[in-house]
């Protein structure tokens, strides 16, 4: 398979597992996992020329991601972050690194300046690690997009909750204005 199709599997194995599970006819546990056979199913029946597709497949697909948007383990896959089902999947919460970074429109960085930062219509704040990853991130809202910093370990300390998203990710349920410059 190639790098094309395997983004195109990604994309719709994240509709799937970040978006509308329903539609595929899956049901995530609290952590948000599925069946692997349950995804390859759904995947079958949404693409029949993806009735090849197997768990070898998903794999490589996860492991030419620069984004790792998923995991799998022990016959099962989840999508790690930006969910925006109902459900509200459980997180692990841990130590965030002292600084994060967070990419968004001029005008938007006004209001979070102001109001903090919120999931909005996702489950999860989302911040980058570096500030290169939040300038991508941050292009998709803007074509010059405002690098907010967040001081994590200092809101981390004053009682706000991080989870780890992935390597490059961390997630967290609300930053107040006063930890973000």
């Amino acid at each position: 398979m190639n790098s094309r199709d395997l983004r195109q599997v990604s994309r719709v194995a994240s509709h799937a597992l970040r978006h509308e599970p329903w539609l595929y006819e899956l049901e995530l546990d609290a952590e948000g996992w599925v069946v692997v056979e349950d995804l390859l199913a759904a995947l079958h029946g949404e693409r029949p020329e993806w009735s090849w597709l197997s768990e070898a497949d998903l794999a490589e697909m996860i492991a030419q991601s620069d984004k790792q948007r998923h995991e799998l383990r022990d016959g099962r896959i989840r999508a790690l972050y930006g969910h925006s089902i109902p459900q509200r999947l459980l997180k692990e919460p841990a130590e965030p690194p002292p600084v994060l970074y967070h990419g968004t429109a001029p005008a938007t960085a006004q209001l979070i300046r102001a109001e903090g930062l919120k999931p909005m219509a996702r489950q999860y704040v989302h911040l980058s690690l570096d500030a290169p990853m939040a300038e991508q991130v941050g292009r998709r809202k803007a074509g010059a997009p405002v690098i907010l910093t967040i001081s994590a370990a200092h809101a981390h300390a004053a009682g706000v909750t991080f989870y780890r998203g992935n390597e490059l990710v961390w997630l967290t349920d609300f930053v107040p204005a006063a930890f973000i410059s």
